[in-house]
């Protein structure tokens, strides 16, 4: 083996990132720590990883399959604990080639190249871990990524209003609307099929993937996911309790659908209405 990653469980600093499955299959930037991490060892060379998880193997094995994306061969160990690097080495040092044992070995709390920025820690750090990484973000093997001005990020399948204010830096993820007069950035990252409404903004703060924001609501130094807003300094966690302002497009579908379609009909009245389908029938292809 060329390699050997440690998928992290959870951390009691960033519980939210957690919630939906495993820490290193998580959304950062429209893609998993784990993909930075095998893209990464994929362009230095190595040709064999070996994965140690104690938390949804099989989450992490449906993501990156048998390493064929790229080019590595591929083995994922579920383990009973997370494993230290020390404990790792000692475990599987006869399977690991001279050289990996001394810095092919890596726990997954960090994006390739930057180990002075943890990201785990607390939410701010990772905020700061994300924003460090953003020039870094669209890795060789990533497509459809287009800097549309200086600093400016923005993935496939987007609305962006004509109207609407894109201020670097700034990222955008794939499958994402952006109503008019809505504003982004700077130091905003907008995960994948998120929909901010007309005269919404997000600035110096995260929207998590699937997340509805409402009109003119305002995202200010937090991260927002579903219903939950994070703020990031002090890791501070409030539910908002309308949906008209900030839910999931996806989470508890059932439960949202009679809700939310009074919201739809309103909202395909006006004149961007008809691209709001678009969207969400994109979102439901994806």
């Amino acid at each position: 083996m060329n390699a050997l990653l440690i998928c992290p469980w959870m951390r009691p600093g960033v519980p939210l990132l957690a919630q939906s499955g495993s820490l290193s299959c998580a959304p950062f930037l429209g893609q998993s720590l784990v993909e930075y991490w095998l893209s990464h060892l994929a362009c230095a060379g190595a040709r064999e990883v070996l994965i140690l998880a104690d938390d949804h193997p099989e989450e992490l094995g449906a993501l990156v399959g048998n390493g064929e994306r790229w080019g590595l061969k591929l083995e994922i160990i579920e383990e009973q604990r997370e494993l230290s690097a020390a404990q790792a080495l000692l475990k599987y040092e006869k399977r690991l080639d001279p050289g990996a044992v001394h810095n092919g070995i890596a726990v997954l709390d960090h994006f390739p190249g930057l180990p002075e920025s943890p990201i785990f820690n607390s939410y701010n750090d990772w905020f700061a871990a994300l924003k460090r990484c953003l020039p870094l973000a669209k890795t060789p093997d990533r497509v459809g990524v287009q800097e549309r001005s200086a600093g400016i990020q923005v993935g496939l399948h987007c609305h962006i209003s004509s109207q609407a204010q894109l201020r670097a830096p700034c990222w955008i993820g794939k499958h994402v609307f952006i109503g008019a007069r809505a504003v982004v950035g700077p130091d905003a990252i907008i995960e994948d099929g998120v929909f901010l409404e007309a005269g919404s903004s997000v600035t110096n703060g995260v929207i998590g993937k699937d997340t509805f924001v409402g009109q003119f609501a305002e995202i200010a130094g937090s991260f927002a996911s579903g219903d939950t807003l994070v703020h990031l300094q002090s890791g501070s966690t409030t539910k908002v309790p309308d949906r008209f302002l900030l839910c999931a497009l996806r989470q508890n579908r059932a439960a949202q659908k009679a809700g939310m379609l009074a919201r739809l009909g309103e909202l395909c009245s006006k004149t961007e209405g008809h691209l709001l389908w678009k969207h969400l029938l994109l979102n439901k292809e994806s």
